[in-house]
């Protein structure tokens, strides 16, 4: 069982929803990054999503595009995203990390290699948002094979044919991506979202958490209430970007999680 099945299984004992928290590894620079990802469990935050950063990042809007760039021009690397998992792991052994990117820097490092290395420094599960199921054999299966969880998105447009082909090796929850398009780029509504997430659950055991375009805790809470749980991620990345206090940012990100708790 991994640290995301046991944090999964302890929320559905509790009858509590899942917060998520996105935020991009190195932005604005490790330090301040490191500061925010260790705050993260106090602030409510159920399960990390760290960012790896990415020069062509596809799936994402503006915000995320720009953290990731202000990352790569502070330095972060991969191997640097690993070391301030390891670092975050030195005073959390619970918390849950999901690596969250694309599949390149990956590949170039070499997969067995980076899942021998991911495990080492405290990461959980995978999100690579270009690798579809027909490359399961590229990274998904060996993943699973070293006891990282491969966390497969569903979409708006993954139909009734495509859905199981989506599910058949993912494993920790499925991600559903409430809106067509990129990261940021519209809002969430829950009435859209309650019947996906139904149509998913009927498909597999999983949890089902919701992901894009939710802002504010009122939205958590609306969203959170129809599905498993939610994530936040580009509203968090703006305040990391307005340039406010690292601990500014966590109050900002409490409330998030409050409104997902209370759903």
């Amino acid at each position: 069982m991994t640290r995301i099945d046991a944090k999964f299984a302890d929320l559905r004992k509790s009858g509590r929803k899942a917060f998520v928290a996105y935020v991009m590894a190195g932005d604005p620079d490790f330090d301040a990054s490191l500061e925010l990802v260790r705050g993260l469990p106090g602030a409510g935050v159920d399960v990390i999503e760290l960012g790896l950063p990415f020069t062509d990042p596809m799936a994402d809007g503006s915000t995320i595009q720009l953290a990731g760039q202000r990352a790569l021009e502070a330095g972060m690397t991969l191997e640097r995203t690993l070391d301030l998992a390891r670092r975050f792991r030195e005073g959390d052994d619970t918390t849950p990390i999901v690596m969250m990117g694309y599949y390149n820097p990956i590949y170039s490092r070499g997969v067995d290699r980076f899942l021998a290395d991911a495990r080492e420094a405290g990461i959980d599960g995978l999100i690579i948002v270009d690798l579809p199921p027909e490359e399961d054999e590229e990274l998904c299966i060996p993943a699973q094979a070293a006891g990282l969880n491969f966390i497969r998105l569903a979409t708006p447009t993954t139909d009734d044919k495509r859905l199981p082909k989506v599910l058949q090796n993912t494993s920790g929850f499925v991600y559903y991506v409430s809106i067509t398009g990129i990261t940021g780029a519209a809002e969430a509504q829950a009435s859209d979202v309650a019947p996906e997430v139904a149509r998913i659950k009927d498909k597999t055991d999983l949890p089902v958490i919701v992901g894009f375009g939710i802002r504010t805790p009122e939205a958590a809470q609306a969203i959170a209430g129809v599905a498993d749980g939610c994530v936040v991620g580009s509203a968090i990345v703006a305040e990391m970007a307005s340039g406010k206090p690292v601990a500014d940012v966590l109050a900002f990100v409490k409330s998030l999680a409050d409104g997902a708790h209370r759903a």
